[in-house]
C-alpha cells in the first residue's frame, strides 16, 4: 500500500514510481511499461519545449483516451507549461470558450476534431497541433519544479455562467494521487479500467493514483455497458470507478459470473449512490470493496466511506480523505455541533489555487479557513450542507446552489439557458434538474416560445443536437404563455423548481 508521505513531488515524476519492467498502460497498441512511460513522457515534453512557448503557457488537449492524452498531464508540466484538458464529448462552442478563457497557446487534437471548428473558434494566438506531430527524438528528463507552480487548469461548470477553470498545482495533483492510492489500497498487481473522462479530476486521478501505486491503467472510451464488461474481462481489471448513471447501466446488463468476480474494488463519485444501488452492487460484485466518495474539483476530493462501513451507513459520505480537513461550519463561522447542519468546508493542501482569471468567483468560493481549523490559509467553502454525526461520519443534506448534476456531470443551468435562447425559438427559459432514476437528474427546460410551441421545440432539439454535448441535452420542454417572476421582477426559479420537482 502507498505510504502517506506528505512531501509532494513534481507530478511529472510519477513514471518513476513504478518498477521499470512493470506494466503501466494497457491500450489497443499493447502494453507500455514504466520505463517506456517515462521515455514517452520525456519525448512529448521535449516536443512541447521545442514549440517556442514561454514558461506557464497553456497547452490544451481535445483528445480521446490515446497514449498522448494519458501522458500530456505529465509532459506539459515537465516542459514548464500548463495542461488544459478538454472533454472530448464537448462541441465546438464549448471548446472555443475554454480556449479563449484559458488563453491557450496550443491545441493538441486530431484532424477530424480540428475540422469541426469554425472561424473564430481558435483564438488568434493559439496554434493547432495534430496528435501525430507530437513526437521528438529527444527525451526531457524529469523536472525539479516548485510544487506550488501551476500544472493544470481543469474546467468545471458553476451555478451561473460558463465553465470556469480550476487552477491545480503540482502539489495538488501529487498529494491527490498519494491520498487516493493509499485509501484505496492499490497495489502494483492491480489493473484499473479507466472509463471516466481524463478532463475530470476524478478521471485524471485514476491515472495518477494508479501510477503512484506502481499499478497499471487501461483507459477505455466506451459506448455501451457491454463495452465496459468486455473490457473488464479483456484487460483483467481489478478496479472500476464510475458515476451513478453508469452503475445503473452496468447493473442492468448481463455479467458473466467469472467477469464480475475479477473486480476487487469499485469506487463512486459524481453523485450519491442510493441504498438500493448499494445493495445491488454488493449483490452483483460480492467480492469487491465498495468506496463511495464525495468531492468537488476545487478541493479534488473531500471524503470517502470505508468499505466496512457501507452496509451499515449507506447514506453517509464518510470521513475526510488523507491530507484533507473537512468540517461542518455554521453561518457565523463557528463549528456545527454533531448532528447540526452546516456548510461543508474543506481545508488543507488539496485546496486548489482558485479560478483562472476570475477573482470575483474565486473570492466567493475560496476564503480563509475558520480560525479554529487545524489548517490555516485558504479553504473551499463548498455551498453544500452536511451533518457530521456523533460517529464522525459526514452525511450530505443538500446543495445550496442551482447546479444540475446529470450522468456524473456538473451542468450550469445558465449555460443551457443561453444555448436555448441563442437561436430565437424561445424568448425566456429556465433550466431545472429534476430527479431521474438513470441520470441522477434530468434537464427540464421551462420556456416561453417565440412561435408555435411545437415548431419551437422541433427546431430547438435539432439545433441543440449540433451545439451541445449529449449530457447537456434537455430531456423535456414545458411550454408556458408566461413564466413566474419574484418581487424583484426576476424569473422565479425557486417556484419553477418546486413545481417541477414536487
Amino acid at each position: 500500500m502507498i505510504p502517506l508521505d506528505p512531501v509532494p513531488q513534481p507530478i511529472d515524476t510519477l513514471p518513476l514510481r513504478g518498477s521499470p519492467g512493470n506494466v503501466a498502460l494497457v491500450d489497443r497498441a499493447g502494453h507500455l511499461d514504466f520505463a517506456e512511460l517515462e521515455v514517452l513522457t520525456g519525448a512529448v515534453a521535449a516536443w512541447l519545449a521545442g514549440q517556442g512557448l514561454t514558461p506557464g503557457a497553456r497547452v490544451a488537449s481535445w483528445l480521446p483516451k490515446t497514449r498522448l492524452a494519458c501522458v500530456l498531464p505529465m509532459a506539459a508540466p515537465r516542459a514548464g507549461l500548463i495542461h488544459v484538458p478538454i472533454n472530448p464529448v464537448l462541441k465546438r462552442a464549448q471548446v472555443a470558450h475554454i480556449l479563449a478563457d484559458s488563453g491557450a497557446d496550443r491545441l493538441v487534437t486530431q484532424a477530424a476534431r480540428a475540422s469541426s471548428l469554425e472561424a473564430g473558434d481558435v483564438p488568434a494566438g493559439c496554434r493547432l497541433a495534430l496528435e501525430d506531430e507530437a513526437v521528438s527524438d529527444d527525451v526531457m528528463p524529469p523536472s525539479s519544479a516548485d510544487t506550488d507552480v501551476l500544472a493544470a487548469i481543469l474546467y468545471t461548470s458553476g451555478s451561473t455562467g460558463r465553465p470556469k477553470g480550476v487552477m491545480l498545482s503540482h502539489a495538488n495533483l501529487w498529494l491527490g494521487a498519494i491520498s487516493v492510492g493509499h485509501y484505496l489500497k492499490l497495489l502494483p498487481a492491480d489493473r484499473v479500467l479507466g472509463v471516466l473522462p481524463l478532463s475530470f479530476d476524478y478521471g485524471q486521478n485514476q491515472l495518477f493514483s494508479t501510477w503512484a501505486a506502481g499499478a497499471s491503467v487501461a483507459p477505455l472510451d466506451y459506448l455501451t455497458a457491454r463495452d465496459v464488461i468486455k473490457a473488464v474481462d479483456r484487460v483483467e481489471a481489478t478496479t472500476l470507478a464510475g458515476v451513478p448513471p453508469l452503475w445503473v447501466q452496468l447493473l442492468e446488463a448481463e455479467w458473466p459470473v467469472e467477469t464480475a468476480a475479477r473486480l476487487k474494488r469499485l469506487t463512486n463519485s459524481g453523485g450519491a449512490l442510493t441504498p438500493g444501488m448499494i445493495r445491488a452492487l454488493r449483490q452483483r460484485f460480492a467480492q469487491a470493496d465498495l468506496y463511495p466518495m464525495y468531492g468537488l474539483t476545487e478541493a479534488f476530493r473531500s471524503t470517502y466511506l470505508a468499505p466496512e462501513l457501507v452496509d451499515a451507513h449507506p447514506e453517509a459520505i464518510g470521513r475526510a480523505i488523507p491530507f484533507a480537513e473537512v468540517m461542518a461550519v455554521r453561518a457565523d463561522g463557528s463549528r456545527a455541533a454533531p448532528g447540526e447542519p452546516g456548510e461543508l468546508v474543506h481545508a488543507g493542501p488539496l485546496v486548489a489555487q482558485g479560478y483562472w482569471h476570475d477573482a470575483e468567483r474565486t473570492a466567493l468560493r475560496f476564503r480563509s479557513a475558520p480560525g479554529w481549523a487545524e489548517h490555516g490559509g485558504t479553504a473551499v467553502w463548498s455551498g453544500d450542507t452536511v451533518i457530521e454525526g456523533e460517529d464522525g461520519l459526514f452525511r450530505f443534506v443538500g446543495r445550496d446552489d442551482e447546479m444540475i448534476k446529470s450522468a456524473g456531470n456538473r451542468i450550469s443551468p445558465t449555460e443551457v439557458e443561453e444555448a436555448v435562447l441563442s437561436g430565437g425559438e424561445a424568448v425566456e427559459a429556465v433550466a431545472i434538474g429534476v430527479p431521474d432514476a438513470r441520470l441522477g437528474q434530468a434537464i427540464v427546460v421551462v420556456a416561453r416560445a417565440s412561435v408555435d410551441a411545437g415548431t419551437a421545440e422541433a427546431g430547438l432539439r435539432e439545433r441543440l443536437r449540433r451545439e451541445l454535448p449529449s449530457f447537456m441535452q434537455p430531456s423535456r420542454y414545458e411550454w408556458r404563455d408566461g413564466l413566474p417572476r419574484n418581487a424583484n421582477g426576476k424569473l422565479d426559479r425557486a417556484a419553477l423548481k418546486a413545481e417541477m420537482t414536487s
